[in-house]
């Protein structure tokens, strides 16, 4: 190969990665424009629960529907009154109680827990999991970060040797949340 074809192959390269650079940046500019600041804080006020009570695929969604008025703040039962009355604080509206047709509001936090006797470890439940707090592979142990569980239960109906229950436990609450949006 002489030094021509060398000097014309670099030319074109760095042409191409300028060209590459350059759109990269023109749709990193588009997207922050489609930023809306309202969607962030109310996605701030949600539980994270991922778990699609509200018939929205998570939290974001819900919030971009709230937002632009096309779900009312009721349709959340992880968050439950808490996170009812922290959006309706952030977007002056009366508070009300969880819609029912939606799911019912736990009285205190609950956590995925797994009988590790009882796992065989078919790993079904961590593609069911939307916040990725079981812990293991196909054919070993699995458990559950109980600080990342979001006590969605959509792991629960997954395990076909029902060895993953529902137990009381401590995880960041709406109220953590709301501090940290305002």
């Amino acid at each position: 190969m002489n030094a021509g074809a060398v000097v014309v192959a670099c030319i074109v390269a760095a042409a191409l990665a300028v060209a590459i650079g350059a759109a990269l940046g023109w749709i990193a500019a588009r997207v922050r424009r489609d930023e809306n600041p309202l969607v962030e804080r109310i996605d701030a006020l949600l539980p994270q629960s991922q778990c699609g009570q509200c018939l929205y695929p998570g939290c974001r969604p819900y919030a971009v529907a709230i937002a632009h008025g096309e779900a009312d703040i009721d349709r959340c039962p992880p968050g439950g009154e808490t996170t009812i009355r922290a959006l309706a604080r952030l977007l002056d509206r009366e508070p009300r109680p969880v819609d029912p047709r939606y799911g019912v509001p736990q009285e205190q936090p609950i956590v995925a827990w797994i009988d590790e006797e009882r796992c065989i470890g078919c790993a079904r439940c961590l593609p069911a999991c939307p916040v990725d707090a079981i812990v293991g592979a196909s054919r070993y142990l699995h458990t559950v970060i109980a600080n990342e569980c979001t006590g969605c239960e959509l792991c629960v109906p997954t395990c076909p040797v029902d060895c993953i229950e529902l137990r009381p436990g401590a995880r960041l609450q709406t109220g953590d949340r709301a501090r940290r949006a305002a």
